[in-house]
């Protein structure tokens, strides 16, 4: 089961065929569609499940929720409905609530709904106002919202398992996507220099300083970073961190020097994993080092600020890798824990919140839509 953020126009089919067989598909738009958040469960490739969410201050309405008849009784209704929860929590809403098919109120009594006011009659169908309170939720610790911007020839794109060939432009000026998440509030960028991580040098620091220069971004650069010549750069050029990976693995004395020379808050460190080893060179290269020894390393000489990203996860838009954070959260409970690949949805940043990550970074559920700017606002 897989749900994912997708567009009001990709609701209307299965709409359609549960909820108003015999109508056409203009007929099951609703008024203000452009204005919800839609959502659907995947089963694999299948979409199974709809549901679509209006968001109106202290309240929120949902509508149009439809299973497909052969997937019904198999509990996704009831793993839609839980996200749609969480999304309210974020966006400060008190109470929840539909118009429910009279066939339908006896499974929103099992999830806690309450009947409210009287049945009506509309179009042939029975319907009944049925509504849920929720419950604010005690979150382990807030989470800062790191969106990435990476990196090829001067250009904002993403790759899929930081295989090369599979690459994506999505703005040709990396300022303006900057500028973007500067308006709604973003405080932190997460910068990736992807030439340079392949040529073993930083390649792209035009592209930081202009970034630096023209915005109030936190901003940590990576990708390249072998030499002091080449962290001398990053900071010359504006950088509020250097995320350095490749050379705390296989160099761990001279990544050690530049955590003294420079202190602990000015470096940001990756720990790119592969089966629970750590990946270098653009991930272009797995080592037998244990992800836990590597980090052990490290913090036991002062590293504070850490990065982790599942290679496996990384731009397939299937979940965070929550068991492997567990395990080094687990392990070690006193560092800023930021987690990196695989975000989809809203409610993998609510997952990876009450697990205890510090921070998450998010990139392609943002740049295909999967995650809405109005969806992260609650985090900023």
């Amino acid at each position: 089961m897989n749900i994912q953020r997708i567009s009001a126009e990709d609701t209307l089919q299965l709409r359609r065929d549960v909820l108003y067989p015999n109508e056409s598909l203009a007929a099951v738009m609703v008024e203000g569609d452009d204005d919800g958040l839609h959502f659907g469960v995947y089963e694999g490739t299948q979409l199974v499940t709809v549901v679509s969410l209006f968001i109106k201050g202290p309240e929120a309405q949902f509508r149009k929720l439809a299973t497909l008849p052969a997937c019904q009784g198999r509990g996704y209704a009831k793993a839609i409905l839980a996200h749609v929860s969480d999304i309210c929590l974020h966006h400060g809403v008190k109470t929840l609530w539909c118009h429910a098919r009279e066939s339908a109120a006896t499974f929103y009594n099992r999830l806690g709904y309450s009947k409210v006011g009287d049945y009506f009659t509309k179009n042939g169908i029975v319907f009944v106002k049925m509504q849920i309170p929720l419950a604010v939720k005690i979150m382990k610790s807030t989470i800062e919202i790191i969106p990435a911007i990476d990196i090829i020839d001067g250009k904002c794109v993403r790759l899929t398992q930081g295989d090369y060939s599979q690459q994506k432009v999505y703005n040709e000026h990396p300022l303006e996507v900057a500028l973007e998440f500067e308006a709604i509030g973003v405080k932190r960028l997460h910068l990736v220099d992807l030439d340079g991580a392949k040529k073993g040098a930083v390649v792209n620091w035009k592209v930081l300083e202009a970034i630096a220069g023209k915005t109030s971004l936190i901003t940590d650069f990576g990708g390249g970073i072998k030499t002091d010549k080449d962290l001398q750069i990053v900071f010359e050029s504006g950088a509020s961190l250097a995320t350095i990976g490749s050379v705390a693995a296989k160099q761990p004395e001279l990544f050690t020097s530049w955590v003294k020379q420079y202190g602990q808050e000015k470096i940001f460190l990756g720990a790119d994993v592969k089966d629970e080893k750590i990946a270098v060179g653009g991930w272009l290269e797995t080592t037998t080092l244990s992800v836990y020894d590597f980090l052990e390393q490290h913090i036991a000489n002062g590293v504070q600020n850490i990065f982790c990203t599942d290679i496996a996860k990384d731009g397939l838009l299937q979940g965070p890798s929550l068991d492997l954070y567990k395990k080094i959260l687990e392990q070690f409970q006193h560092i800023n824990f930021v987690a990196s690949g695989g975000v989809s949805n809203i409610a993998d940043v609510v997952a990876l919140q009450e697990i205890g990550c510090s921070g998450v970074i998010i990139g392609k559920a943002i740049y295909e839509g999967k995650i809405s700017m109005a969806e992260l606002k609650p985090f900023l």
